[in-house]
């Protein structure tokens, strides 16, 4: 991945990586404490002790300095190489690094680039898909077994448990982010935090879950309705569910991310739900559940085959309930891959 850095040497004499993701997909290195450092001539990881031996054995290809203090460290390598124009994580440093960076790297000038190195995450390796594609796998089969477990009251709280352990049998590395498992009307929390809540008969219950599988992450959310749905449910859900469809059948190579947020909004304003959309179609999934593209109405991105991201468009009706379906996708020229192969007909157990 440190090939990708390459063409940013035209503009900057050294990029200084803090953060622990952007650590780990430069550099190798998982342990996210303490700061990378690459120019033309140097590739160096800064860390303290705990982190030394670890450092050596995952990034191969940087030398490991230890210490307990990487900024007086860099700003030595900046004296003596004379460094002038530095790119930094302004996203991953507090105000009061900044302000010791400022201090410290002499004449150095410091330019802002999370956003410019957080790009470069965003088309993913051959490696990476599968990796993603078998962690969303992992999501499915929890998903399939989960449905036996939901009934009449089970706790939100049990359902979230057992979801992830499922998660977890089936060889996640733990969670990708907290899952998500409301019932009720509750469902018209994007994200809300499972509860005492017991499900009753007739409930919608929407589960947001993910895991991690060699450092990479999946995401997929399926609503269901425990017993007979009402008409008004299964209108919602339906609005939803084409919605869904409206947004993958749009999503490809070449298209502006803020387009594929519009089909699928689109849809669900003409079933007269628009203000109830509370959020944007999708976002990135990689080393993070949610990073580059988002798939926002604002977004300029232009999406690129092998970016995988999320398609997820949701109804949030107060004192209602919601529903949300969301399956995770790789982008491809001449459309989309999608990973998440558990069906969309509303489930009613």
């Amino acid at each position: 991945m440190i090939s990708k850095l390459d063409n940013l040497f035209s503009e900057y004499d050294g990029i200084l990586i803090t953060s622990p993701f952007n650590m780990q997909y430069f550099s190798k290195f998982s342990g996210g404490e303490g700061a990378v450092w690459i120019s033309k001539n140097e590739r160096i990881i800064f860390t303290d002790s705990r982190y030394t031996e670890q450092a050596e054995g995952e990034a191969l290809l940087f030398e490991v300095r230890e210490t307990n203090n990487w900024l007086d460290e860099v700003a030595l390598i900046i004296k003596e190489e004379k460094i002038k124009r530095i790119l930094f994580e302004d996203q991953s440093v507090s105000a009061s690094v900044y302000l010791k960076m400022q201090n410290r790297f002499e004449k150095a000038k410091l330019f802002a680039g999370s956003d410019k190195l957080n790009r470069l995450r965003m088309v993913k390796t051959e490696r990476e898909l599968k990796t993603i594609a078998k962690a969303e796998q992992i999501c499915c089969k929890a998903f399939s077994r989960i449905l036996d477990f939901v009934k009449p009251g089970i706790s939100e709280k049990e359902v979230a448990t057992e979801l992830e352990y499922y998660m977890k049998q089936e060889g996640g590395e733990g969670t990708a982010f907290d899952t998500v498992a409301v019932s009720g009307a509750r469902c018209s929390l994007p994200h809300g935090v499972p509860s005492d809540k017991r499900i009753e008969k007739g409930d919608f219950v929407t589960l947001d879950f993910g895991c991690m599988l060699d450092g990479y992450a999946s995401d997929m959310t399926r609503t269901i309705v425990v017993g007979k749905a009402s008409e008004e449910q299964k209108k919602i859900y339906n609005a939803v569910k084409d919605a869904q469809h409206a947004g993958l059948d749009f999503i490809q190579a070449g298209v502006l991310a803020k387009d594929a947020d519009l089909a699928a909004r689109s849809v669900i304003e003409k079933y007269g739900f628009g203000k109830y959309f509370r959020h944007s179609l999708g976002h990135g999934v990689g080393l993070l559940v949610h990073e580059l593209p988002n798939l926002s109405p604002k977004s300029e991105i232009i999406l690129e085959e092998n970016m995988v991201v999320s398609c997820e468009p949701g109804i949030y009706i107060p004192d209602f309930g919601g529903v949300r379906i969301e399956d995770l996708i790789c982008v491809k020229n001449n459309g989309n891959l999608n990973f998440t192969d558990t069906q969309k007909d509303l489930i009613e157990l």
